[in-house]
């Protein structure tokens, strides 16, 4: 069963924004109760910034402003605790662009989140959280936030995490582990990704910029290494992540892929109106830490070429060594990655398709439990022209989507055109927002007045037969 929902409320069907970089937190306990995040802004314009949530297992949606710094969020993700039913958000402060970690015992009320860390000079938070099932801590809230640390250049790779972040006062012990150890070209990409395993495993990966190729004011051709790190104990030790040395090197933190290309555009959009270069996700096998995958993006042609390539590996001994590529999708950006209690892995990714005025951007889901060996289940949630709309900014789709799991069950968010056409969705879609699906035309709050077409997040859940 598969289902796909436009998040956007009837009472906000006249925004046209571009609700881009979406977000999602599954409560473990009661999957029915989710959270999920986009650049979207309060629709009062009051100064808490709004996220949505469902407690209906996504059939409905509707916005709670309960994130400090509003009206809107800048970069902004979200993550449950196993039990208890916390929700923590790692975001860049629309007001002062600081970040801040934050938690909240009930995002279902109006009550604003409490604001944990405050901190300048950081880029894209992504959270991950667990609960400690039992011994020593058991019961506490272990959460681990990757991010871009300026304030430590040149190796800006890093990972706030608290050991107690439930009930601890602010703030609740957060503090930052470095992950990068080795010299950079005076910082690390954006993108640091974490994945936790009720184990006490915690990998995280990032980009290391080892070389600048060509730099301007609006792109940055550079090298950049592929790099998983891990650590045993819930990140506790000081300095942490020191779990994986690189068999080449030595260093700590194993290089997946070496001297990649990477052409990374600042506020350019090269590929269908969006901008490249921050693509990666990485994921654990909940039924055991020794196995994990990890999705990135790169111009295999390097800087004679046009492409941008997405590659999915797995390493079955915790990290340690990797498979060749398994995966691999021309023109792609947005990897999400998650593996479901059967060890089913989904890849969820975003895809422009076709070429000149006739190209699209498809977003699919593809489910493998063989690990592409055989075709996967593979299913189309949503295409569009990638001109409609046209663009406004970037983001435009935005610099990543997620896709998590509940047991067995995959749920993910991605943001895309909103053009009512049933075309653009095979597999059915809900909208909240009122449209005439016979004439493709977006209506306003009062059902009539035409809308213009914009970028929405999207919801799919799929729950296996």
């Amino acid at each position: 069963m598969i289902r796909i929902v436009n998040m956007i409320p009837r009472s906000l069907s006249g925004e046209t924004a571009q609700d881009a970089e979406p977000n999602i937190a599954v409560n473990p306990e009661n999957p029915q109760q989710m959270v999920a995040t986009a650049f979207t802004r309060d629709p009062f314009n009051g100064p808490m910034a709004p996220v949505f949530v469902s407690a209906d297992g996504g059939l409905t949606w509707s916005l709670r402003s309960i994130v400090p710094g509003g009206p809107g969020t800048r970069d902004i993700s979200v993550g449950f605790g196993t039990r208890g039913g916390s929700l923590y958000a790692g975001i860049l402060n629309f007001s002062n662009t600081n970040l801040n970690v934050l938690r909240t015992s009930n995002p279902f009320a109006p009550t604003p989140m409490t604001k944990l860390v405050d901190r300048p000079d950081e880029d894209q938070p992504w959270v991950s959280a667990a609960t400690v099932a039992g011994g020593p801590g058991a019961g506490q809230d272990r959460v681990f936030v990757g991010h871009n640390d300026f304030n430590a250049q040149p190796r800006t790779a890093s990972v706030e995490s608290s050991p107690n972040a439930r009930t601890a006062p602010a703030p609740a012990g957060f503090t930052p582990k470095r992950l990068e150890r080795r010299q950079t070209v005076g910082q690390d990409g954006p993108p640091v990704r974490t994945a936790v395993h009720p184990d006490g495993t915690v990998y995280a990966a990032f980009h290391r910029w080892s070389q600048v190729v060509a730099s301007t004011t609006t792109f940055t051709d550079a090298l950049m290494d592929i790099v998983v790190v891990r650590d045993d104990n819930w990140a506790q030790g000081n300095p942490g992540f020191s779990a994986l040395n690189d068999l080449g090197d030595t260093q700590p933190g194993v290089r997946v892929a070496i001297d990649r290309f990477v052409h990374f555009t600042a506020s350019v959009g090269p590929l269908g109106q969006e901008r490249i270069g921050a693509d990666l996700a990485v994921a654990v096998d909940p039924a055991s830490s020794t196995n994990v995958w990890i999705a990135w993006c790169d111009r295999v042609g390097g800087s004679a070429g046009t492409d941008w390539t997405l590659h999915v590996r797995r390493s079955t001994d915790r990290g340690q060594t990797w498979s060749g590529d398994l995966r691999t999708a021309v023109n792609a950006k947005n990897p999400a990655l998650a593996v479901n209690s059967d060890g089913t892995v989904g890849l969820l990714f975003q895809q422009l398709v076709g070429t000149g005025s006739a190209a699209r951007w498809v977003t699919q889901l593809e489910l493998t439990n063989n690990a592409w060996q055989g075709a996967p289940t593979s299913m189309m949630l949503h295409t569009a022209l990638f001109s409609d709309p046209p663009r406004i900014g970037l983001p435009f789709l935005g610099d990543y989507i997620r896709l998590v799991t509940v047991d067995r069950d995959f749920y993910g968010v991605f943001s895309g055109s909103n053009h009512p056409d049933p075309a653009n969705f095979p597999l059915g879609v809900t909208y909240q927002r009122n449209a005439n699906w016979a004439s493709h035309t977006l209506l306003n709050t009062d059902n009539a007045s035409p809308v213009r077409t914009s970028i929405d997040p999207m919801f799919v859940r799929y729950s296996p037969e």
